[in-house]
């Protein structure tokens, strides 16, 4: 019974092994290949759906990136992660690479649009307290009966004393009150015609999308790169593996990693920004 018992233990042992050996050939591949992957499997089969998860992770801090913007909304970052992943999941299943500026690029307007959406769609459930439904109910008509009496407006004060409350129960009534009524995203922001929107007042600038276009700057190049060191970059600044893991990872000298590295980070530098010009008072 004992050597019976010990043997899904190896096989599990096995599996694990060999999903994390897929894994990490999976994570090498750049986004075309994964793309590649996507499109030519069967949505739903195990290749497509590894192929997918593979991008979901590469792409996950993209996602985090356009959720920042609405980190002040009362809606819980996680339920807010979902919805950019439909947006992601969106964005990899219609990419055309045809359209040549990137998936990077194509899925940030498809996470942003999928937020917007979802914050169009819901209205948020607020809950108003039956005091407060009827002191507002009560409000209307004092309002009008003191109209009537005054030939103006009643001051709060006055509206106040009619019913019986404070002038900042009257004021927490109204702002429930402003609660039953949703503005869409596309109404200005205020009275001035200043052409702003209330959707552009709601997110902020994000520091992570000065990153997310400094990563699709890169990922135009990347395929210039030798192979051994897109690995390494990969490796350094994804997997966050010293130069000394990574020498050992690929059986070469811990020197020959930190010279690799240096000469692809040069190449990405001058296929970006041009070549450096001469110091001051060289010649060429």
């Amino acid at each position: 019974m004992k050597p019976e018992a010990t043997i899904p233990e190896t096989r599990s042992s096995d599996d694990k092994s060999s999903a994390a050996h897929r894994w990490r050939a999976l994570a090498e591949l750049s986004d075309g290949e994964l793309l590649e992957q996507c499109h030519k499997h069967a949505r739903g089969s195990a290749e497509w759906s590894a192929a997918c998860d593979a991008l979901v992770r590469r792409f996950t801090p993209l996602v985090r990136a356009c959720v920042r913007q609405y980190r002040d909304s009362p809606e819980l970052v996680e339920d807010l992660m979902q919805v950019g992943y439909v947006g992601l999941l969106k964005a990899i299943g219609n990419y055309d690479p045809a359209f040549g500026n990137g998936l990077r690029a194509y899925a940030v307007p498809c996470i942003t649009g999928e937020l917007k959406r979802h914050f169009r769609d819901k209205r948020w459930q607020v809950k108003v307290t039956r005091p407060v439904q009827e002191l507002l109910l009560e409000m209307r008509g004092a309002t009008e009966d003191l109209v009537n009496e005054l030939g103006r407006h009643p001051h709060d004060s006055e509206l106040a004393e009619r019913l019986g409350v404070t002038e900042e129960e009257l004021r927490e009534a109204r702002q429930a009150a402003d609660a039953f009524t949703a503005l869409s995203l596309d109404a200005p922001a205020g009275a001035e015609d200043d052409g702003s929107d209330l959707g552009e007042l709601l997110g902020g600038e994000d520091a992570g999308f000065g990153q997310t276009l400094d990563m699709e700057a890169v990922s135009q190049h990347w395929d210039e790169l030798p192979r051994r060191e897109q690995r390494i970059l990969i490796l350094r600044f994804y997997g966050n593996q010293t130069q000394e893991e990574v020498a050992a990872r690929l059986g070469i000298s811990q020197m020959h990693v930190s010279r690799l590295q240096a000469r692809a980070l040069a190449r990405l530098r001058d296929l970006l920004v041009g070549p450096e010009s001469p110091a001051h008072g060289e010649t060429a």
